[in-house]
């Protein structure tokens, strides 16, 4: 949160035409009606890193609001493809399959996630740069509508509609990659949601654009990446050695 204020602070300063922002799914926390919808309520996350997510939706609304700094939060469903995070599931599962380690599924791996590749997420970032948020003339303070404001404010769903079953994200890596993986089955965790699901029609009525990349085609380039991004950084470490 401070790094985020730090970011509207420059933005103040150097007069930013644009903000666009990393939000989360994680910001609907305990809603299960699905899609889920930027119209939909935010108030009860079920991780920190939710709640983090929603202040800063919220600060980004108060800099809008108090010197017009135009604002867009895009709230981002389950992100994979080259170059993620190591400690999300799809990097994960890949390693361990391909290591022959365990996969660790939790809920014994019934639960549901809005995979979204990473090219779908570049695409969308590049349409909005420049459509800057613009006051919406219709917003009412009597029933306010939460993605919108009387402020150059906005947020839009980025996902691809189209949730998979964790389970069967393993069995599509294991077809992809010709290898079985070692399920480990393993409670809940505290804070993880069952379902997640985006509409983003907002989004493509905004800039004409959705998220369409199939979980098939998107595990097919992941995992042709990392593999190839192994062998390179183990002939690396061959060289050094």
């Amino acid at each position: 949160m401070i790094g985020f204020l730090n970011i509207l602070e420059g933005c103040r300063h150097v007069g930013c035409k644009h903000l666009i922002y990393a939000s989360s799914s994680s910001v609907y926390g305990a809603n299960t009606r699905m899609p889920l919808r930027t119209s939909d309520n935010t108030d009860h996350p079920l991780s920190l890193y939710g709640a983090t997510k929603k202040a800063n939706e919220a600060m980004a609304h108060a800099y809008a609001s108090l010197f017009g700094l135009p604002a867009t939060g895009l709230r981002f469903f389950t992100v994979y493809g080259p170059w993620g995070r190591p400690d999300m599931a799809m990097w994960q599962f890949t390693a361990a399959i391909m290591d022959g380690t365990p996969v660790k599924l939790f809920n014994n791996g019934r639960m549901r996630r809005d995979f979204t590749y990473i090219d779908d997420v570049t695409e969308a970032v590049i349409r909005l740069v420049k459509e800057p948020p613009q006051p919406n003339p219709a917003w009412s303070r009597d029933a306010p509508e939460p993605a919108t404001s009387y402020a150059p404010w906005r947020l839009y769903n980025v996902g691809n509609s189209r949730p998979v079953e964790v389970i069967e994200l393993v069995r599509l890596i294991e077809q992809t990659t010709g290898r079985s993986a070692i399920r480990e089955f393993l409670p809940m965790q505290p804070g993880d949601v069952l379902e997640t699901c985006a509409d983003s029609s907002d989004l493509e009525r905004a800039v004409g654009f959705r998220p369409n990349t199939s979980i098939e085609d998107g595990i097919r380039m992941f995992v042709q990446w990392f593999g190839a991004n192994r062998r390179s950084q183990a002939a690396k470490d061959n060289t050094r050695l």
